[in-house]
C-alpha cells in the first residue's frame, strides 16, 4: 500500500473494523495512522499494531466473539496513562475514528483525580443494558451529600446517600458502594436503582456511596482493619442513627468493583451481622501482590473460619487474563478460585461471565443483574 492509496483507505474507514469468521466470531481490526516505535489498543484489551511498510498506517487484529463489550485506547512506546482528553493527541488517546466513547468525570472532591475518556467497542451481539437510561415516568431518587468523619481511615469521609423517590429512608435496607463517584457517574447506580425499584425487580433501598482519593484509593481497600471498621463502627450506626436506614442485618448489600469488590467481600464477611449479601464484580481477589506476600489472601481465609449466613454476586470478564500487579494471578482466574472456594464452604453464590473485560460498561450493565440476583 502506497501513501496514496493509504489516504484513500483512510478518508473511508471508520474503526475498528468487523468482519465475520466462519467459526462465528467476528475479526476486530484498530487502525491508526502516525508515528511510533511501537502500538497497541489497551486497556480493556491488549493488541499489538504492526505498521504498513512504507506508510504511516498501523493496524492490529483480534478474533472475538460478537457478544463483546469493553473499552480501549491507543498507546504508544508502553504508555499506560488513561487518557485525559478527547483529542486524540499524546502518549495514550481515544481512537478518533470512532465516534462511540465513554467519559470518566474527575471528582471535584479529590484534587488528584482527573477526566478520562476511552473509546468503547460494542460487538453486534452485546447484550443490552435495560436499567442504565432514565425511562420516562420514573422519579429519581434523592441524592444528598455529606461528609462522615471518620477516625478508622484518618479523615472526613465524603459520603452521598440516595434516597429512592416516594419512600421515607426508615427502615429501608441499605446498599455500601465504594468507589461512590464513579459508582453514581460511570455505573450510573442511582439511575438503575431508580428504575429497578419502580419495575419492583428490588425492593426500595438507601444507597450510601462511599468515595475514596486516588492517592489512597488502593491502600484504604485493602482487607485490613481500617475499612472494615470504618463500615462496622463509623458507617453503619451513622445510618442507623441519622436516617434510620439499614436496621434489618439480612437486608442490607454491601457492594465494589475491582479492588472495592474485594473490600467488599471482606468486609461483609467480617461484618456479616451487619449484611446479608456481597456484590463484588470483578473483585481483586488476587491481593497482595507476590512482593507483599503470598497472593490470595482472602480466598485462604473463607475455609479457616466457619459459614456465615451471606449470599454472594460474583462476576468478571473472559478477556481479564492479563498478569495481576507484581505477577500476581490474573483476575479471571482468581475470581473462579473464589468462586469455587466460597460455594465449596457451603455459601450460596450467584456467578457470571461476561464477554469483556476489566470495566466499567460491563459493570454497569451486570450491577443491576447482581442486584436482582441478590434479591431473588
Amino acid at each position: 500500500m502506497n501513501n496514496r492509496s493509504a489516504e484513500e483507505f483512510w478518508a473511508a474507514a471508520a474503526t475498528p473494523l468487523i468482519e465475520p469468521l466462519a467459526d462465528g466470531r467476528l475479526l476486530v481490526t484498530f487502525l491508526w495512522r502516525g508515528s511510533a516505535e511501537r502500538t497497541r489498543a489497551w486497556w480493556g484489551l491488549d493488541i499489538p499494531l504492526g505498521r504498513v511498510p512504507g506508510t504511516d498506517l498501523w493496524h492490529g487484529s483480534a478474533a472475538m466473539p460478537p457478544q463483546v463489550r469493553t473499552t480501549y485506547c491507543l498507546a504508544h512506546d508502553g504508555a499506560d496513562d488513561a487518557p485525559g482528553d478527547e483529542t486524540g493527541d499524546g502518549a495514550t488517546h481515544i481512537d478518533l475514528a470512532n465516534p462511540h466513547r465513554l467519559h470518566f468525570p474527575a471528582d471535584p472532591a479529590d484534587p488528584d483525580d482527573r477526566d478520562c475518556w476511552v473509546s468503547l467497542l460494542e460487538l453486534p451481539q452485546a447484550p443490552p443494558e435495560p436499567w442504565t437510561a432514565p425511562r420516562p415516568g420514573v422519579p429519581a431518587g434523592d441524592l444528598t451529600d455529606v461528609v462522615l468523619p471518620s477516625a478508622a481511615l484518618g479523615g472526613d469521609r465524603p459520603v452521598t446517600v440516595y434516597r429512592p423517590a416516594g419512600t421515607p429512608a426508615a427502615g429501608l435496607p441499605i446498599l455500601v458502594v465504594f468507589d461512590g463517584f464513579a459508582a453514581r457517574h460511570v455505573l450510573r447506580i442511582p439511575t438503575i436503582l431508580d428504575n429497578l425499584i419502580a419495575a419492583r425487580c428490588i425492593p426500595p433501598m438507601v444507597a450510601l456511596f462511599v468515595s475514596s482519593f486516588a492517592k489512597s484509593r488502593e491502600r484504604e481497600l485493602e482487607p485490613t482493619r481500617p475499612i472494615h471498621v470504618f463500615v462496622e463502627h463509623e458507617l453503619v450506626p451513622w445510618a442507623r442513627t441519622q436516617l434510620g436506614a439499614g436496621m434489618a442485618a439480612k437486608r442490607n448489600v454491601i457492594a465494589g468493583v475491582s479492588r472495592g469488590g474485594l473490600a467488599a467481600a471482606y468486609v461483609g464477611m467480617c461484618a456479616h451481622e451487619m449484611f446479608g449479601a456481597v456484590l463484588a464484580q470483578s473483585g481483586s481477589f488476587w491481593w497482595p501482590q507476590p512482593a507483599d506476600g503470598e497472593p490470595g489472601w482472602l480466598i485462604r481465609q473463607i475455609t479457616r473460619y466457619p459459614r456465615v449466613d451471606l449470599r454472594f454476586y460474583l462476576d468478571v470478564g473472559v478477556r481479564e487474563t492479563l498478569p495481576g500487579p507484581g505477577g500476581a494471578p490474573n483476575q479471571l482466574s482468581v475470581v473462579r478460585q473464589m468462586r469455587d472456594t466460597l460455594t465449596g464452604h457451603g455459601y450460596p453464590v450467584t456467578y457470571t461471565e461476561y464477554a469483556g473485560g476489566h470495566d466499567y460498561v460491563n459493570w454497569r450493565r451486570t450491577f443491576a443483574d447482581g442486584l436482582v440476583a441478590l434479591h431473588r
